[in-house]
């Protein structure tokens, strides 16, 4: 696929579906659920980003990243509950390389809804739709180390454990060692 179809597709960006989730992107009325979850200290234990402060900061954020479609430069979904409508999180891409057909993947989970398969299911449906839709050849993730609920989510996902870089992001004081994943397009479940 060419750099411009692809460029094309994100910039369209659908809403996606799994059978308990739908993908959407954020909007400004999100502002009450991104903060239940950004407040929380435990979320961002193992992310480059701080707790959000305030609520103010929360509804700021939004409005940065809801411009930030326009121009494709944000590619994640909101994860949304088909059962309540109650958003719980985000899942999508941190990053699109199109010359090298590649995307990196990120996620995150209001903790009110860790170990119910909701993060699995988002991550599962992006790379279905980065492979089959976007015509992705890798699709990476990288988890800083400890962060084993991660690592779950992606062996679950048949994400493959490439390696472990010493001291490669100097996050919140400290230089944390971040472990890499992946899986290439011949190596995805045909489903």
């Amino acid at each position: 696929m060419i750099d411009t179809q692809i460029d094309r597709l994100i910039l369209r960006m659908p809403t996606l579906e799994t059978e308990r989730l739908v993908l959407r992107r954020l909007t400004k009325k999100d502002a009450r659920d991104v903060y239940e979850y950004s407040s929380d200290p435990n979320v961002p234990k193992y992310l480059t980003w701080s707790v959000h402060e305030s609520y103010a900061y929360t509804k700021k954020y939004l409005r940065f990243l809801v411009s930030k479609y326009k121009s494709g430069e944000y590619l994640d979904w909101g994860i949304v509950l088909k059962s309540s409508g109650k958003l719980i999180g985000t899942c999508g891409f941190t990053s699109i390389d199109t010359s090298h057909a590649k995307g990196e993947i990120g996620y995150v989970l209001n903790p009110s809804y860790w170990n119910c398969g909701y993060a699995t299911e988002a991550v599962e449906r992006v790379l279905e739709y980065a492979f089959n839709e976007l015509e992705l050849n890798r699709v990476e993730a990288r988890v800083m180390e400890g962060n084993t609920a991660s690592v779950s989510i992606l062996n679950k996902c048949n994400m493959t454990h490439e390696g472990t870089f010493t001291q490669e992001l100097f996050v919140k004081g400290e230089f944390k060692n971040v472990m890499h994943f992946a899986i290439c397009r011949k190596d995805y479940p045909k489903k």
